[in-house]
C-alpha cells in the first residue's frame, strides 16, 4: 500500500452487487460519465468513488480508466459473483484473485495463447496490501457476519455451508459460462483457476498500465454449468449483495486503520 492517502474506486458489474453501498455513503455527489453514474463521497471513513461498469471487459476497462483519468482514484476494488471453476469451490464460497488471466484471449501464431499482445503477460497480479486487507475482511465476514447475514431460509435454499474464502487465480472472459464441457476445457488449459468471470483481468489489465493498486474479489454464485442461470437474479439479490455490503464495510474499517497509522 502507498503512503498516498485513499482514494478508492469500488466498481460492480451489476447493480445488485452494490446495493445499500451508495446509500450509505455521505456526502454524496454523482456525476454521469460515459453512460455511467459514478458516485463519490465518504465511505465508511474511506474517500471513495462507486460505479457499475456494466457485464464484459470492454465496459470495465472503459469504467476503470475514467475512474482513474477523471476521478483521480488510487486503488480499485472490483466486487461481483462469479462460476466456480475447481471442484472444491462452492456456491457461497468466496474467491480473492491472486492473480488473473483472460481465458478469451489468444492471438497465436503473434503471441501465446492468453498472453497479452505486446506486453508478454497473460496473468496480472492483485495488489498484495490491498489484497490482504480485503482478504482479512471476507475471512472476518464468513466467521463472524455469515450466519446472521444470510437469512437461514436463504442458506437452505442455495444449499449453503460453511462458506470457506479461496485464493488464487481468476479467469475472464466475454461469455456467462453454462457449460460443463468449456469449464473442464478451461482447466486443462488452466489447471490453476479457481473461478471464471467477465471483467476482472481487463480491471487488472488497465491498473497495470497506469499503475494502480487492484483487488478482485468473487462470490461464487453457480458452478458454471448447465444450471449456472437456474436462481441467478435471486442469489444476486439474497446472498451475494450482503456478502459485498459486509465485506466493503469490514474493508474500509481495515483502510481506514492503515490511514490513521
Amino acid at each position: 500500500m502507498t503512503d498516498k492517502k485513499i482514494r478508492l474506486g469500488l466498481i460492480s458489474a451489476l447493480q445488485e452487487e452494490q446495493t445499500g453501498l451508495i446509500e450509505q455513503m455521505q456526502r454524496k455527489n454523482s456525476i454521469r460519465r460515459g453512460m455511467r453514474d459514478y458516485s463519490a463521497g465518504s465511505l465508511w471513513g474511506i474517500d471513495c468513488v462507486c460505479v457499475l461498469s456494466r457485464m464484459g471487459k470492454v465496459a470495465a476497462a472503459a469504467t476503470v480508466a475514467t475512474l482513474i483519468e477523471r476521478f483521480d482514484v488510487t486503488h480499485i476494488v472490483f466486487t461481483g459473483v462469479a462460476g466456480s471453476a475447481a471442484q472444491q469451490v462452492r456456491v457461497g464460497d468466496i474467491v480473492l484473485a491472486d492473480n488473473l488471466v483472460q481465458h478469451d484471449m489468444d492471438a497465436r501464431p503473434l503471441a501465446p495463447r492468453f498472453e497479452i499482445p505486446l506486453t508478454g503477460i497473460s496473468t496480472f497480479a492483485a495488489d498484495a496490501s490491498l489484497s490482504a486487507v480485503l482478504g482479512q475482511a471476507a475471512h472476518d465476514f464468513l466467521a463472524q457476519d455469515w450466519i446472521d447475514a444470510i437469512e437461514s431460509r436463504d442458506q437452505l435454499a442455495f444449499r449453503l455451508k460453511m462458506p470457506r474464502l479461496h485464493r488464487g487465480l481468476v479467469a475472464s472472459g466475454d461469455e456467462f459460462i453454462t457449460s460443463a464441457d468449456k469449464i473442464f476445457a478451461l482447466n486443462l488449459a488452466l489447471p490453476e483457476v479457481l473461478a471464471v468471470e467477465m471483467e476482472g483481468a481487463a480491471v487488472a489489465q488497465v491498473c497495470f498500465e497506469f499503475g494502480i493498486p487492484f483487488a478482485v474479489i468473487r462470490t461464487i454464485s453457480d458452478n458454471a454449468n448447465e444450471s449456472a442461470g437456474i436462481d441467478f437474479n435471486s442469489f444476486l439479490e439474497r446472498v451475494a449483495q450482503r456478502y459485498a455490503f459486509n465485506i466493503v464495510k469490514r474493508m474500509c474499517a481495515g483502510l481506514c486503520m492503515q490511514n490513521s497509522r
